[in-house]
C-alpha cells in the first residue's frame, strides 16, 4: 500500500521517468472558440507523455520518451523539440504514416479536441525500448496508446516488464470514445488494466466516461475494486481527492489566474513525479504537482518553460 505519508522507495536506475505514448502536434485555436470557428491555429509540442517528459526535464529529473512519428516535417519538428530539452530520442521511432495531430479550442475550461492519427499507434516493443525500461525507475502511459493495435501489445509487454521489475507503473485513463475504433469497447478494456498498475490519475470527466455520473467519492471507490493501489482523482478547480482504500484526502487548486487549461493535468503529473523521485512524501508530491499545475496555467500550451521544482516550490509556499 502507498502510505500518504510516506515517501516512495525506488531501485537505483540510470533514467528516472520513461513516457510511452503519443508524441503529436497540438494545433491551438488563436482565439478561445467552442465552435470552430477561429480562423488561426498555432503548431504546439503535444501528447500527454512527451509533455511531462518535456516538463519533468526542466523541473529537475531526468527522462526518456518512447514513441512513433512520421518520415515528415511535423516528425522532425517534434524531435528536435525534444532534443533541444536535453532528452534522449533514441526510443522515438520514425514510421512510414503521418505525424498524428489533435486540432483544439483554446480554453479556459475544457479544450475540446479532434483527432488525426497516424504514426502515433505505432510503436513497436524494440531491444531499445526494453533497455530504457529497465533503466528506470516510473514507466507512464495514457490511454492513447492502449486504443489502438499493435502499440496496445507494446504497452501490455511494458506493464509486464515493469512489474517483474518492480517499476513503478503510471496510468493516465483519460479514455475517448473518439480515439477507439467504432465498435470496439474500449471501456472494458481500461477497466480490465487498472489492477496491472500503482497510480491511477482520473479526472471527474474520465470516470464518468468509464462509470457513468456518480459523486468522486464513489468513483475513486469503483477504481478501488477494480485494483487500482493509489487514486488521484482530479475535480478542476475543486481541487482533487485521492485514495489509496485506507486513507483519503482531499486537496485544493492553487491556481489563481488561468489563460489556457492545455496541458494542466501532465503539468501536475509532473510535479507529482519530479517530487516523488526527488524524496517528497506522496502527500508533499500531490501538493507540488498543484503548484505545477497552477503555474502551467497562466501560459498558453501544453508545455511551458518551468523552473525547477524547488523554485516553484518556494512560490507556493511548500
Amino acid at each position: 500500500m502507498f502510505k500518504l505519508d510516506e515517501k516512495i522507495e525506488f531501485s537505483d536506475r540510470s533514467n528516472d521517468i520513461l513516457t510511452v505514448g503519443e508524441l503529436l502536434i497540438d494545433m491551438i485555436s488563436e482565439d478561445y472558440d467552442e465552435n470552430f470557428e477561429s480562423t488561426a491555429y498555432h503548431k504546439f509540442f503535444g501528447g500527454s507523455p512527451s509533455n511531462i517528459a518535456m516538463n519533468v526535464k526542466s523541473l529537475g529529473i531526468n527522462s526518456k520518451v518512447a514513441s512513433a512519428v512520421g518520415e515528415d516535417g511535423l516528425g522532425d519538428f517534434l524531435i528536435n523539440h525534444l532534443q533541444n530539452a536535453g532528452i534522449d530520442t533514441n526510443c522515438v521511432q520514425r514510421v512510414d504514416y503521418s505525424t498524428s495531430m489533435v486540432v483544439v479550442t483554446k480554453s479556459k475550461s475544457t479544450p475540446i479536441p479532434v483527432f488525426y492519427r497516424g504514426a502515433d499507434y505505432r510503436i513497436a516493443y524494440t531491444s531499445k525500448l526494453e533497455e530504457a525500461l529497465l533503466q528506470s525507475k516510473i514507466v507512464h502511459f495514457s490511454c492513447w496508446p492502449i486504443s489502438r493495435m499493435p502499440v496496445r501489445e507494446t504497452i501490455e509487454k511494458v506493464m509486464e516488464a515493469a512489474n517483474k521489475h518492480n517499476i513503478l507503473v503510471c496510468f493516465d485513463p483519460n479514455y475517448h470514445p473518439m480515439i477507439w475504433k467504432k465498435g470496439e469497447d474500449g471501456v472494458e478494456y481500461v477497466k480490465s488494466i487498472i489492477s496491472k498498475v500503482d497510480i491511477i490519475k482520473p479526472s471527474e470527466d474520465d470516470a464518468e466516461r468509464l462509470f457513468g455520473k456518480d459523486t468522486p467519492e464513489n468513483q475513486i471507490e469503483k477504481f478501488l475494486k477494480l485494483g487500482a493501489k493509489l487514486v488521484i482523482m482530479t475535480l478542476g478547480e475543486d481541487g482533487a481527492i485521492v485514495s489509496n482504500g485506507a486513507e483519503t484526502l482531499r486537496f485544493h487548486t492553487l491556481a489563481t489566474e488561468i489563460v489556457d487549461t492545455t496541458g494542466a493535468g501532465d503539468a501536475f503529473w509532473s510535479g507529482f513525479y519530479t517530487a516523488v523521485v526527488k524524496g517528497y512524501s506522496i502527500k508533499e508530491a500531490l501538493n507540488l504537482g498543484f503548484a505545477v499545475s497552477a503555474y502551467k496555467l497562466k501560459y498558453t500550451g501544453a508545455v511551458v518553460d518551468l523552473p525547477k521544482l524547488e523554485a516553484i516550490q518556494e512560490m507556493y509556499g511548500y
